[in-house]
């Protein structure tokens, strides 16, 4: 009996793929839950946010160190430092809203329902579909970019409406950016599941904050 060389890369290349894909949901499950309780810690302390040099240098460079020991068991603890780190900067923010607006609470569980019916949305659709979302790597590249400076410009120039439509950018980059890297687990374009993660938790919080951004103002009340 001839073994099929073909069937036989294809079962392995499928094996590979579910494996990634386990690991990677597995590992971003744990983080989201400990950035969760790292923000619930802020919170409860009332944590001053650390301002935004002190929050892109902790948050480069811890991504910095993941990407660096990404094939180690010290790739895994890089990640928790790195969504941890953010999960306390989410606490100031998330106590910003609760004590500006009398709907705070339902803000906030409004953005995170959301966020986890997007989430859940396309990868469903990446995965059931099994479509190839390589070719939005370039627009995304181009896409963060521009929306980072014009959030900066924003923030400098105190500029709602600016701010606004960054954060609608960042949904729609954001949503794009899920599907991108659940197919690149599914077709081998990303291998390493601690990358995976950790760009997955990136959208997933990004997502979170420009959805919380745009109900607050559409709002009205504080």
């Amino acid at each position: 009996m001839r073994l099929n060389p073909v069937a036989s890369h294809d079962e392995a290349s499928i094996l590979s793929s579910n494996k990634m894909l386990k690991n990677t949901y597995m590992l971003l499950s744990m983080t989201l839950l400990f950035s969760a309780a790292m923000a619930g810690v802020s919170m409860t302390f009332n944590l001053p946010h650390p301002g935004m040099i002190i929050t892109m240098i902790g948050y480069f460079g811890l991504l910095f160190l993941t990407s660096k020991f990404r094939n180690s068991s010290l790739g895994l603890v890089c990640v928790f430092a790195l969504t941890g780190f953010m999960g306390l900067t989410l606490g100031p923010i998330l106590n910003m809203y609760l004590n500006a607006f009398s709907n705070g609470h339902e803000l906030i569980m409004t953005a995170l329902g959301g966020t986890g019916v997007i989430f859940l949305g396309l990868s469903a659709y990446a995965l059931t579909t099994r479509k190839d979302f390589s070719f939005l790597g370039g627009f995304l590249m181009v896409g963060i970019l521009v929306a980072f400076l014009a959030g900066i410009g924003a923030m400098f120039f105190a500029i709602p409406a600016l701010s606004l439509a960054v954060s609608a950018m960042f949904i729609l980059l954001m949503s794009a950016m899920i599907l991108y890297q659940t197919s690149a687990i599914i077709h081998g374009g990303e291998t390493n599941y601690i990358m995976a993660t950790v760009s997955l938790y990136i959208s997933i919080y990004n997502l979170f904050l420009s959805l919380l951004q745009i109900l607050a103002a559409m709002s009205g009340d504080d």
